[in-house]
């Protein structure tokens, strides 16, 4: 609660004190207001008339004082509706008189004017100055294996290899069998028929071991 409105609840407060005394006079306690003016969107003139009006007749008045602020005693009318008059102005709130009655009631008036129509839309500004480059984000969390792809096409035939060394000599072939006796001749001719069967039979036995070596 402000200051002003302590203050004019004591004064409320007086005069609520004092109300046997006028009651003697009066016979009816007066409904006792408070409170600002607010005229035109600002604070009422020090000075302003504030008044009660009931069933059109003036039932009491005030002046406000240099906050604005007012204290009004209304005494009863020929009704209980009571409107508020800011100087010429009639005040926007309306109250029910009662006796004795202590109110706080902040008062409103001024003139309300036609709202204007919207104006025209203003030209594009400027664009603004491009941004500075942000921060890189943080990497995101590594995603799950993915599924295993297929086969890959067969790989074309590889490269003949080198030829391998050559194998060791094989070992001398058994001994062949004794040929038929030949015909009897002189022991010089013999002696040659028989070196000549050993190595035919030395060829074959070659040629044989020959065929059977690695490649």
């Amino acid at each position: 609660m402000t200051k002003m409105r302590v203050l004019a609840l004591l004064a409320v407060m007086v005069m609520v004190l004092m109300v046997p005394a006028v009651a003697s006079a009066q016979q009816v306690p007066p409904h006792v207001f408070t409170g600002t003016v607010t005229v035109n969107g600002l604070s009422a003139p020090a000075g302003t008339t504030v008044s009660a009006v009931i069933d059109g007749v003036q039932q009491g008045s005030v002046r406000t004082g240099d906050d604005g602020s007012y204290v009004l005693q209304v005494s009863q009318g020929s009704g209980t509706n009571i409107s508020f008059m800011v100087d010429t102005l009639t005040a926007e709130e309306t109250a029910s008189w009662e006796q004795g009655g202590v109110e706080f009631l902040d008062l409103t008036a001024g003139f309300v004017g036609d709202v204007g129509s919207a104006g025209s839309k203003g030209a594009k500004g400027d664009t603004g100055a491009k941004g500075a480059t942000g921060d890189a984000g943080a990497a995101g969390a590594r995603g799950p294996v993915g599924p295993a792809g297929p086969s890959g096409a067969s790989g074309g035939d590889g490269k003949d290899g080198a030829d391998g060394q050559e194998g060791a000599d094989g070992q001398a072939g058994a001994r062949g069998t004794d040929g038929a006796k030949g015909a009897a001749g002189g022991s010089g001719v013999g002696l040659i028929g028989l070196i000549l069967a050993i190595v035919a039979l030395l060829g074959v036995a070659g040629v044989y071991f020959a065929s059977r070596r690695p490649a």
